[in-house]
Parts: structure tokens; C-alpha cells; sequence
């Protein structure tokens, strides 16, 4: 599976422009290969953030050779960034399935940095530690991407707000539990609150 991170620096004034291109994406449900993309704001700044999931990098670039320019606008933002990578671990949770937990109300990204020589080991605790606690706490699913050299991206469907919450009062301790200060020089942490209109479920 291939995972899609994008963000989008959007003035406050083009946030309507910005939201209504996203509402566009819905025509491409019916894409080959396409699992799931969904978004949402970026409480503290003013960015937009969106992620895509693929069934592999093959049907990306059927997608982005056939249909991205007629479905894409760049209007409402100033700056964008795209970050591509393999899903390296399929988190389980209550959704059937990871294109069921994208329907979700609340999705959860840590963009990490990490130390040379200590991939094998976070890779290590993402099974032993987080997946299982996210699961019992009520996680719907989640995926962990290497984005490039010592980047991972942890994203996580929450059916709510408040199951995300009562998971966070865990993270200090499984921090610890993790060594994730040993592993990680720098991390980014979103939790978006998906905007219902610009879900993207593909048909299946």
C-alpha cells in the first residue's frame, strides 16, 4: 500500500476556495487503486492537511498520468508539500478494514525524525507497544509509512475526539515504555478533525 501526505499552506481568507476544490475529489472514487483520501484543518496553523491511501505505487501513477491535472486546483493555497511512501505495518483496531477506518471522525499523524540506526527498533515498538495499545484504547485502524531516509509517518482513525483523548493520557507512558526519546530526534504532531465533505470513499 502506498500512503500520500500533503500540506497545504491556505490563507485564512481562501479557506472557502480551499475547501470547495476538496469537495472535487469525490469524482475520483471510482479510480482503480484508490483506498481512501481524507482531510481535514490543521487547528493551530493555517494549513490544510490531506492523506491518500493506495493500493500501490502502479495505480498512483496510472492515476496521476490519466486523471490528477483534470481534477486538480490550485486554488485557495500559497504552498504545498508532498511526501510519498510504502506502508511498512497495517495497524488493526475496530474498523474491518483500513479503508473503513478512514471513515472515521479523527485522524492522528506523528511525522518522525529518527536517529540513524534506529529504525529497526521503532519498527520494533510500533508492534510491540503502540498497535496494541492504540487497539485496546478504541483505534478504528492506522498505517505506519516510511516517507524517506529515518522519516515515518504514524497515522491513526479515531471514531471520535474523545476516544482519541482518553488514548493521549496513555502516550507518556508508552513513551517511555518505547524508549522514543532513544529513537526519535524530532516529531510533528497532528490530530485533524476530518472535514465529512472532503472524504474520498472508493467504491468497492
Amino acid at each position: 500500500m502506498l500512503a500520500k501526505w500533503i500540506t497545504c499552506d491556505v490563507p485564512i481568507d481562501a479557506r472557502d476556495a480551499f475547501a470547495a476544490t476538496q469537495r472535487r475529489w469525490s469524482v475520483i472514487a471510482d479510480q482503480p487503486g484508490l483506498v481512501g483520501q481524507v482531510g481535514g484543518w490543521d487547528s493551530r496553523t493555517s494549513r490544510a492537511h490531506v492523506l491518500a491511501l493506495w493500493a500501490d505505487t502502479d495505480s498512483h501513477g496510472v492515476f496521476l498520468r490519466d486523471r490528477h491535472d483534470a481534477v486538480a486546483d490550485a486554488g485557495g493555497y500559497t504552498g504545498i508539500s508532498v511526501a510519498l511512501g510504502e506502508v511498512a505495518l497495517t495497524m488493526s483496531g475496530a474498523a474491518a478494514d483500513v479503508a473503513e477506518a478512514m471513515d472515521g471522525g479523527v485522524l492522528r499523524v506523528a511525522d518522525c525524525h529518527l536517529a540513524e540506526g534506529a529504525e529497526e527498533h521503532f519498527r520494533n515498538v510500533q508492534h510491540r507497544v503502540w498497535a496494541p495499545a492504540m487497539e485496546a484504547a478504541g483505534v478504528l485502524g492506522g498505517v505506519l509509512t516510511g516517507l524517506a531516509a529515518r522519516r515515518y509517518l504514524v497515522a491513526t482513525f479515531w471514531p471520535d475526539a474523545a476516544t482519541h483523548r482518553r488514548y493521549a493520557e496513555q502516550v507518556p507512558r508508552l513513551r517511555t515504555e518505547a524508549a522514543a526519546d532513544a529513537d526519535i530526534t524530532s516529531m510533528t504532531g497532528h490530530v485533524l478533525a476530518l472535514e465529512p465533505t472532503w472524504r474520498v470513499r472508493a467504491f468497492r
